[in-house]
């Protein structure tokens, strides 16, 4: 997108502050964390209750509510020291569970407001659901105060998950990279998944984003980037995320540990054949740079690696997620000894008669890319076609053209 399609974009947290009756009366909740911010980077809490709504509690995500904790952790604060208000911390917490702490918090609507990366397996959306389903069956109504889709709305790219294979990072069946913003999915949710695991459907408002047109990624936008967790620290990183997240599902590093995660792919056995394969298959909006590093963390911690960077050369044209899978093929292919999986308890190997499951097939929502890969068989096809979000949600979801 050129600079003169850039325009002015208002965030539904900033229509908040503006009028705060647009949550509704009654006490509210807020479900934020470090990205709740609004255009000038004020915190949306304190600038909330300034602006005289009447918040009584805070409810943290994956991360926790500053966003200080690595995947698949969460802080321990009960109260913010900001605003003295109690915090609740819905991570890992779901039905019963999850009912009990709205109940016990007193709200009368939860507000969400949380910077969502664009792909299913970013569990920040499978909150919102979580807390749309307690919501609906404890009476509290469901405010969406909605940001942009950093990864631009006319794309959406993968297959549904199979919901034999539903998980935090993924509870029902949208595509790998949806292209719908929070407030559209909740709308999508709310009309198909809600109900179904709820009884009913929540009482659902989506305080929408002015200004925002689906051909704008979050430069695009002229919003200040707030890193919405710590592994995705520049919009660069956001725009690699929905394909090269599946390396969480193998043996390889995805480059946590190092300043560029999601960007550096590598492992001890690559070699001088991995970068020279991958040109040579020439996926568009995307080139490979051949490099070593060691990451500080996590997989393979303080060993070198080999491996590569990728470069996004042009946006529109870079799929992701088809860039990965391709990426997964080619390792298969060069490193059939080496290459391995994931399983669910972090052991690489077969998961199957281990009461454990291949991570992969959680990340992908099904076995097939898994089994397609191991079988030498072209995984590309299972990625096509992709699928605009007015085509798999439904034109009616849409709130922004």
């Amino acid at each position: 997108m050129s600079t003169d399609d850039r325009g002015a974009v208002t965030t539904g947290t900033a229509r908040l502050h503006a009028s705060p009756g647009l949550a509704g009366p009654g006490r509210l909740g807020l479900v934020t964390n470090h990205t709740g911010v609004l255009p000038d980077l004020r915190p949306t809490a304190p600038a909330l209750i300034e602006a005289g709504a009447r918040l009584i509690a805070l409810f943290g995500p994956e991360h926790g509510l500053h966003g200080t904790a690595q995947a698949g952790e969460s802080e321990v604060a009960r109260e913010d020291p900001d605003t003295g208000l109690p915090v609740y911390d819905t991570y890992r917490s779901s039905g019963e569970r999850l009912d009990k702490l709205l109940i016990d918090s007193g709200v009368d609507a939860l507000v969400f407001d949380l910077q969502d990366i664009g792909a299913r397996f970013y569990t920040y959306v499978w909150t919102m659901f979580d807390l749309m389903v307690s919501a609906a069956r404890t009476g509290v109504r469901f405010v969406v105060a909605d940001r942009p889709n950093p990864l631009g709305g006319l794309v959406g790219e993968g297959p549904p998950l199979d919901p034999a294979w539903a998980s935090f990072v993924g509870r029902a069946p949208i595509p790998v990279r949806h292209g719908l913003t929070c407030g559209e999915l909740a709308r999508w949710l709310n009309a198909s998944t809600v109900p179904q695991v709820a009884g009913a459907a929540v009482d659902l408002t989506v305080i929408e984003v002015v200004g925002w047109r689906r051909a704008m990624d979050a430069g695009a936008t002229g919003l200040p980037w707030v890193a919405p967790s710590p592994n995705i620290p520049t919009p660069a990183t956001a725009a690699v995320y929905p394909g090269t997240c599946l390396f969480e599902g193998t043996n390889l590093s995805e480059g946590r540990g190092t300043t560029q995660p999601f960007e550096l792919v590598g492992a001890p056995y690559i070699d001088a054949r991995f970068t020279p394969a991958l040109a040579e298959l020439a996926l568009p909006g995307v080139r490979f740079r051949d490099l070593r590093y060691v990451p500080a963390f996590h997989k393979h911690a303080g060993r070198p690696l080999r491996g590569v960077q990728l470069h996004v050369t042009d946006r529109e044209a870079f799929a992701p997620v088809r860039t990965a899978v391709a990426m997964l093929a080619t390792l298969r292919r060069l490193y059939p000894d080496d290459f391995a999986w994931h399983t669910t308890d972090g052991t690489d190997g077969g998961a199957e008669g281990t009461g454990h499951r291949h991570f992969i097939d959680l990340l992908w929502g099904s076995d097939r890319l898994r089994r397609a890969v191991d079988a030498g068989d072209d995984p590309l096809p299972l990625c096509d076609p992709p699928a605009p979000p007015g085509r798999w949600a439904g034109e009616d979801v849409l709130l922004y053209r």
